[in-house]
């Protein structure tokens, strides 16, 4: 159970933040406009932004003081599942920014030339920077499966509900149990691992 949940909110939070992150990263690489600048500085900053700030805000607005309080997520895989998509967005919305700036411009131009509506075009760019955006649903994957902030703070550790296997290994640390601990640890790696090779393999195809 404590595996299937890192699993269930990680691959949740990913797909968001990848529904979120690329048409940012894309946005912001294709257009140049005023504050540009400031909202790529923005994106970099929060790319280092520490889990625990993550989960304190997040915790306010989730609380029972807090306005989102009456909807009764605190504690539950959709806290953590929100709480990682904070985390991911900006990765991927970087990672994709970089995308797009290293590649050949000339292919929204030459797109867009044989009659392509600019939708087209940016769809066809996408197309050409694909490794890119796997790279970057791959990093921001690893980011989400390891933390521990997060979860701890916005799902409680909660057995056969909120636990994962990061808060897992925190609480037997915490208990001395740590041969147990390592071992988690070890599934845990092993999980990212296959996880990892498994969007490789789909990169590659």
């Amino acid at each position: 159970m404590t595996v299937w949940t890192s699993l269930y909110t990680s691959s949740c939070a990913i797909v968001i933040a990848t529904l979120l992150g690329v048409p940012i990263g894309l946005w912001l690489g294709l257009n140049r406009f005023r504050g540009r600048q400031l909202l790529i500085t923005l994106l970099n900053t929060l790319m280092a932004l520490p889990t625990v700030v993550v989960g304190l805000l997040l915790f306010g607005l989730l609380s029972r003081q807090g306005p989102l309080g009456p909807l009764g997520l605190l504690f539950t895989p959709l806290a953590m599942i929100a709480g990682q998509m904070v985390l991911a967005t900006p990765i991927v919305a970087n990672l994709v920014l970089a995308a797009v700036t290293g590649a050949d411009r000339r292919i929204i131009n030459t797109a867009l030339t044989l009659g392509a509506s600019r939708l087209q075009a940016a769809a066809k760019l996408l197309s050409e920077i694909r490794f890119g955006i796997m790279a970057a649903v791959i990093v921001g994957f690893g980011r989400v499966i390891a933390e521990v902030g997060v979860a701890m703070m916005l799902g409680g550790n909660i057995r056969n509900s909120t636990r994962t296997m990061t808060t897992a290994i925190a609480l037997e640390t915490s208990k001395g149990e740590f041969a147990f601990g390592l071992a988690l640890g070890i599934v845990l790696l092993s999980v990212a691992l296959i996880a990892n090779l498994f969007l490789n393999f789909l990169q590659q195809r």
